[in-house]
């Protein structure tokens, strides 16, 4: 496909899918406009470099764009929340806090004893899950039980860890 020919695509596209993919832009970006132009010009963007997705014999065009519109602005608020912890500022920050240790021991000797109090099951999904640092499926797959049971145990056994916590005079206020 030559550039004018991809020029008159683009022209065509815009024209004739401009305005629903802008309005479906903007209920993907909660009415941000300006995120909402960035989403269409990146999905108009993706149809000239993948012209062949547009042949109506494979489906709907306005399907494909909204569909595409729709996986972008999935991907982007993806990376926006990995990125959630970063903060920008062009102040140093402060020193930080040094760490006492003996409070560090007395925390990690509590929690150690609140893990004893919960039953094996629950005790091993959260070893597994928080303390080796392995995914649900990895969990499972060493702990002989489906992905939904490590999720359904992990979530009762953090419940439960916090109420042994709350026995033993440990409170969750910052």
């Amino acid at each position: 496909m030559s550039t004018d020919d991809a020029d008159l695509l683009l022209k065509a596209l815009h024209q004739e899918h401009g305005d629903a993919l802008f309005a479906h832009a903007l209920r993907l970006t909660g009415g941000d406009r300006q995120r909402a132009e960035d989403l269409v010009q990146e999905t108009l963007l993706r149809a000239w470099q993948h012209p062949e997705a547009l042949d109506p014999a494979r489906g709907s065009v306005r399907a494909w764009l909204f569909t595409t519109a729709r996986n972008l602005a999935i991907d982007a608020w993806r990376r926006r929340s990995a990125r959630v912890g970063e903060v920008f500022t062009d102040q140093l920050p402060e020193s930080p806090v040094a760490v006492d240790e003996t409070e560090r021991a007395v925390e990690s000797w509590v929690l150690a004893e609140a893990l004893t109090r919960l039953s094996r099951p629950h005790r091993e999904v959260l070893v597994e899950c928080f303390y080796q640092g392995r995914s649900v499926a990895e969990a499972a797959e060493r702990l002989g039980v489906p992905a939904g049971t490590v999720k359904s145990r992990t979530y009762y056994a953090l419940r439960s860890l916090k109420v042994v916590l709350e026995e033993l005079g440990v409170s969750n206020e910052v």
